[in-house]
């Protein structure tokens, strides 16, 4: 079934082209339209119950990937990378990668919200991923396209000894070598909310600095600066 506004019908058709899905796929267009339309474009039509059905999907469609590609691997690593690929963080990367942000519908405030912007583009893409396997109830829409970045991603995890997680990685050393847990002084060196080095951080261990590292928020500045502490000691032994 086709939109009855045609403009948006030929945008969203563009982005499943974008997706390497042909556009006479069995694609369910209404569904779709939900899936990118934010709450703050509307209170009602939005994309919030198929970002629910959205997040069972993707983890199904990870859990598939790891399977199939990754056939030795003991269950708790499985679970590890997996929660690695569903986070904000890499699923925003998948949806920037085609510029989902431009046929997602959200007010101009909340566009021009930045600090949000990752959240946002997460849910849209969960949603996107919802709207495309109701087409269908399979992942014949979803996998074709997104095993490639999940691969590049679980490929990046599974060799990084950190997980990705240098915080919980660091202190994990610190711990076992020293007893003790590092920490954390993080300062706000610029105002703007949407500058990626808005909060700079350092990180102690027993009074000695081990790292430093900035960030759009506390919480990336921290791990940034986790991140060199990390490979610092690693380096050291």
């Amino acid at each position: 079934m086709t939109l009855s506004y045609p403009p948006r019908q030929k945008q969203l058709q563009s982005l499943v082209e974008k997706l390497g899905l042909s556009s006479k796929e069995p694609v369910k267009w209404d569904l779709l339209d939900l899936a990118l339309t934010h709450p703050t474009a509307s209170p009602t039509e939005n994309y919030d119950q198929l970002e629910f059905v959205g997040d069972a999907v993707v983890r199904l469609a990870a859990a598939q990937l790891l399977y199939e590609i990754y056939p030795d691997s003991r269950v708790g690593e499985f679970a590890a990378i997996r929660s690695m690929l569903v986070s904000d963080r890499v699923l925003a990367q998948i949806a920037d990668s085609y510029g989902l942000g431009r046929y997602l519908l959200v007010s101009p405030s909340a566009a021009n919200d930045k600090a949000g912007e990752e959240t946002r583009l997460a849910d849209a893409l969960e949603a996107l991923l919802a709207a495309l396997f109701l087409s269908t109830n399979n992942l014949q829409l979803v996998r074709p396209w997104l095993d490639s970045h999940f691969k590049l991603f679980a490929d990046q995890i599974k060799n990084d000894p950190a997980r990705q997680n240098y915080k919980a990685a660091l202190q994990e050393w610190t711990q076992g070598r020293h007893k003790a847990l590092p920490v954390y002084h993080v300062r706000e060196v610029r105002q703007f909310h949407d500058d990626a080095e808005r909060f700079s951080a350092e990180v102690f261990l027993q009074g000695r600095l081990l790292g430093q590292g900035k960030g759009r928020s506390i919480k990336a500045a921290e791990q940034a600066a986790a991140r060199e502490a990390f490979f610092s000691v690693q380096e050291a032994e």
